[in-house]
C-alpha cells in the first residue's frame, strides 16, 4: 500500500495542526518510518512520540507499529532485494523476535496451498501429467530447485518426465521439442524469469499444454496456461519465500499418486527395488557387512 493511501479517506482538515504535520512528515518520509523506531521518527520530525501515537489512533490503527509495517511493505516493494534486506535489519533491531515472524509467514504460505487450490484442480493437473506423452519440468533461477524436486518425485511414479536444464545453451532446443501431446510444467514467481515466460508462450504455440505453478493468476506464465496452480511467496526477509511453492509441488506429486492407480504403484515398486539393489541409500548394517567391519553391539555393563 502506498503511504499516501493511508490518508486518502481521512478528513485531514479535521486534524490538529500538530497531527497534520505528523501525517505529512510520514507521507514524505516512508523510508525513515520503515527503518526507525517511533521515538527516532519523532526526533527526526521534531515531534513528541505521543503525537505519532495519537495520529495512529486517528487513522484507525491500534498503534504506530501498524503504520510502520505498511511503510515497510511499501518501501520493500519499491526498493528491491537490497532495500528489503535493509528493512529486515531494521526490524531485527527494533523487534528481536524476527525469527518468529519469519516462521509465522512460512506457515501461512504453506497453509495457503489448500486455500488457493482445490483438490479437483490438483487432480486435474495430475491427470494431465499422467496422460501426456512427455512431461517437461522447467524452473529457472530460484525456481530451478522446485522443478528438480518435482521432476524427481514424479519420476518415482511415471517414466515420461523430462527435466529442462538448458545445459550448454540448449534451452531453446529442449523447448523446441515440445508439441501436441506434451505438457510443460513451468514454475515461476515475481520477478518472473523472462526465459520461462518465453518458454510457456513457445510451448503453447507449438501445441503443447502448459501447467503453471505461480504466485498469481495474472502472472505472465499463467495467461496462456492450460492449468494453473497457485502459491504464496510472502516473506519479511529480503527474498520471496519458496516454502509455499515447495508445499505445492509435494501436493501435486501426491495428487499424481492418488490418480495414478495400479500403474503408478507397480512403477514405484520397480523403482524402489532398483534403488535397493543398487545400494542407493546408506544402510549401516549392510555397509559394515560388506566392508568386514564389526557390527555395533551393545556396550557391556
Amino acid at each position: 500500500m502506498p503511504t499516501s493511501s493511508l490518508f486518502a479517506n481521512l478528513p485531514l482538515d479535521g486534524l490538529s495542526p500538530e497531527l497534520l504535520r505528523a501525517a505529512r512528515w510520514i507521507e514524505a518520509h516512508p523510508r525513515e518510518v520503515a527503518l526507525h523506531s517511533m521515538r527516532e521518527c519523532a526526533r527526526r520530525a521534531a515531534l513528541a512520540p505521543a503525537t505519532l501515537s495519537r495520529l495512529s489512533q486517528a487513522l484507525g490503527f491500534q498503534g504506530f507499529e501498524a503504520i510502520k509495517h505498511l511503510c515497510q511493505e511499501s518501501f520493500s516493494a519499491q526498493a528491491g532485494y537490497a532495500g528489503r534486506a535493509e528493512v529486515l535489519q531494521a526490524s531485527a533491531r527494533h523487534d528481536k523476535d524476527w525469527l518468529a515472524l519469519l516462521n509465522e509467514t512460512q506457515h501461512a504460505n504453506t497453509a495457503s496451498v489448500s486455500g488457493l487450490n482445490q483438490a479437483a484442480q490438483l487432480e486435474a493437473a495430475a491427470d494431465a501429467m499422467l496422460k501426456a506423452r512427455r512431461v517437461y519440468f522447467l524452473g529457472l533461477r530460484a525456481s530451478h530447485g522446485l522443478a528438480l524436486h518435482l521432476h524427481y518425485t514424479y519420476g518415482l511414479l511415471a517414466s515420461n518426465g523430462v527435466l529442462v536444464q538448458g545445459l550448454g545453451g540448449t534451452l531453446t532446443d529442449q523447448i523446441g521439442e515440445m508439441g501436441t501431446g506434451d505438457l510443460l510444467v513451468a514454475t515461476s514467481a515475481a520477478a518472473y524469469t523472462r526465459q520461462t515466460v518465453d518458454a510457456v508462450v513457445t510451448a503453447r504455440a507449438q501445441g503443447a499444454d502448459v501447467l503453471t505453478l505461480t504466485d498469481s493468476a495474472l502472472s505472465p506464465i499463467a495467461r496462456s496456461a492450460t492449468h494453473t496452480l497457485l502459491f504464496r511467496t510472502d516473506s519479511p526477509s529480503y527474498f520471496h519465500s519458496m516454502v509455499g511453492a515447495l508445499a505445492l509441488t509435494e501436493a501435486l506429486a501426491a495428487a499424481v499418486a492418488v490418480r495414478g492407480g495400479r500403474k503408478v504403484l507397480v512403477y514405484l515398486q520397480t523403482r524402489q527395488d532398483r534403488l535397493d539393489s543398487e545400494g542407493a541409500y546408506w544402510d549401516e548394517r549392510a555397509d559394515k557387512v560388506a566392508t568386514g567391519r564389526p557390527l555395533t553391539s551393545s556396550p557391556r555393563k
